[in-house]
């Protein structure tokens, strides 16, 4: 639910209707285009950014190549995520114009006011204790307006039957209009876009970072792509399906003259004809782009600290570093509000996304899959993915009609907007190239140096990881009771039967939790086994532990081998 929260935002509400009240179902691709880089994530980048205990995706680039490289890759992410709060503070900015009548600009400076004092003084505890709600606040709003909206138009029957068998269909054209097609949205959502929130995106991969395990984050993986993205793309793009409806079967009651990006506003406007759902609809609009935002401006706090501030500033505590992280989420409010002006030069946010998209997520995206896969893949080629890269995507932007259209599968070029979407592929296989042909030519790190850090040596991390080599002999889970003692905080003590019925040895890593599933893990400890003894169904606990895993005496523990 947290990982649907930080990719549903404000923007995903307005930009999917527009699309969707022009083009109709075929708006749904953008939402189920994720599936087939899937399996890389899970079994390739997850386990690297797992095992190996990194802070930050700079910090594996460092790990990975050096620490030039390093500072390349915290410049391309600290402009992506900037760049993603300004599209939630335009987006929430066109929301709340036609309702206030107030100019757009302050409506996004009091919305920023208000997002940065929040997640400033809140931190990341602000984003835990509300991400959940928030989801589920987004997904219930969604539904809610195809509900509201289906009974408006007179039923099912007569929604379906007013949109046209064009409009029904599931894909757009391929390579027409030029502002929404199959080739372009495919290059620039489904590869460039989709992987990017999935391989670069530090607010997402903070939440695998704090996940239980491995499997737990494939788990979530598998279910958000399965079930929670088919839900999600239903509740960001019906309120367009609905507008078109009633367009046609009630003109009387539809301005022809609404801008796009004001659909999804003024449908809610029409269908609800109570104020108080208006409202709580516009703040589920109002809560995508608080978790959406806060996960941002938290994620560039931590980028900041860790991979700026503290390599220049070593060895202060805990409160100097969190100081500086307030300071730093205020500036990343400041310049993500400043930053709107750029994005409000496009038609629609679905078009100021896909350019953002295709333009900047590109070099990162082909370092990370290149560094992953490939152990060849060297020091100066990714200097290169992201500095030659970046001047060959500056000169397709600077000549699109000469470079970027022999790529261009047929697409017309709009002179305004040159090739908002297709440039992705052009990006894409530029900086591909550049990496490919430079690594050629340059000497690799040696194997011992990258152990952990590819796809081909995920056992060694796994190894790093625990310490020790990893038993994977599958054993039951146990129910236990605690017993506090003195004694070593680093490791817990089961009896030797407990421990026999887990296949656990001394050294394993064991994970202890609260029986109560409703309470999701809050009440547990990751911990490492420690000499057994002989009281039977009894875990020994120290007193620093019991106050980690806030246990309660009296309740069961259970507990589970992890490696």
């Amino acid at each position: 639910m947290s990982i649907v929260a930080t990719g549903v935002g404000s923007h995903s509400f307005l930009k999917y209707s527009a699309k969707a009240y022009q083009h109709g179902f075929s708006s749904t691709m953008t939402y189920m285009n994720d599936w087939f880089f899937v399996p890389f994530f899970l079994f390739g980048w997850l386990p690297i950014v797992y095992y190996t205990k990194i802070h930050s995706i700079p910090n594996y680039f460092e790990r990975r190549f050096n620490k030039w490289v390093r500072v390349l890759a915290t410049i391309a992410i600290l402009v992506y995520m900037i760049g993603y709060i300004a599209i939630g503070f335009l987006t929430m900015g066109k929301t709340l114009e036609p309702i206030l009548g107030w100019d757009l600009y302050t409506i996004i400076m009091v919305v920023a006011v208000i997002s940065g004092v929040y997640i400033t003084f809140g931190g990341q505890t602000a984003i835990i204790f509300t991400d959940l709600a928030q989801g589920f606040i987004l997904l219930f709003a969604g539904l809610f307006i195809f509900i509201l909206g289906i009974q408006y138009v007179g039923g099912f029957g007569s929604f379906w039957n007013s949109l046209s068998p064009e409009f029904k269909l599931p894909l757009a054209h391929f390579n027409k209009p030029s502002n929404f097609n199959f080739v372009g949205i495919f290059w620039q959502d489904g590869v460039a876009g989709s992987v990017g929130f999935l391989f670069m995106n530090q607010g997402l991969i903070m939440r695998f970072m704090a996940a239980k395990s491995v499997n737990d984050g494939r788990k979530s993986v598998v279910f958000n792509v399965l079930f929670l993205l088919p839900i999600s793309t239903i509740c960001v793009s019906n309120a367009g399906w609905i507008g078109r409806s009633i367009s046609n079967l009630m003109p009387n009651k539809w301005d022809a003259t609404v801008k796009l990006d004001h659909i999804f506003t003024y449908v809610a406007s029409i269908i609800t004809t109570s104020e108080v759902v208006f409202a709580f609809i516009i703040a589920a609009v109002a809560a995508a782009l608080m978790s959406t935002v806060d996960t941002l401006i938290n994620a560039v706090a931590a980028v900041v600290v860790n991979d700026v501030y503290k390599p220049i500033v070593k060895n202060r505590s805990d409160k100097h570093y969190l100081k500086i992280a307030m300071i730093v989420s205020a500036g990343a409010t400041i310049l993500g509000a400043a930053s709107t002006i750029f994005f409000n030069n496009f038609p629609t946010l679905y078009e100021a996304h896909g350019f953002f998209h295709s333009t900047v997520v590109p070099p990162m995206v082909v370092a990370i899959f290149l560094g992953i896969f490939w152990r060849r893949y060297t020091t100066w080629a990714a200097v290169m993915t992201f500095i030659g890269g970046a001047f060959f995507m500056w000169l397709g932007s600077k000549y699109p009609g000469i470079i970027i259209a022999p790529f261009d599968h047929g697409i017309v070029m709009d002179p305004d907007h040159p090739y908002t979407y297709i440039r992705a592929l052009y990006n894409t296989l530029v900086c591909l190239g550049v990496g490919v042909i430079v690594t050629l030519f340059t000497q690799p790190k040696s194997e011992k140096d990258m152990e952990g850090l590819t796809v081909w040596s995920i056992e060694k991390a796994r190894e790093y990881f625990k310490g020790s080599k990893p038993n994977d002999e599958e054993g039951d889970k146990v129910e236990v009771m605690w017993k506090q003692i003195e004694g070593d905080d680093s490791t817990v003590s089961f009896s030797k039967s407990d421990m026999e019925k887990m296949k656990a040895k001394v050294g394993d890593l064991v994970y202890l939790s609260d029986k109560r599933k409703w309470l999701g893990g809050l009440k547990s400890i990751h911990s490492v086994f420690g000499e057994p003894h002989e009281e039977y169904g009894l875990v020994y606990l120290t007193a620093d532990q019991l106050r980690q895993g806030l246990f309660v005496e009296g309740k069961f523990l259970v507990v589970e081998k992890e490696m």
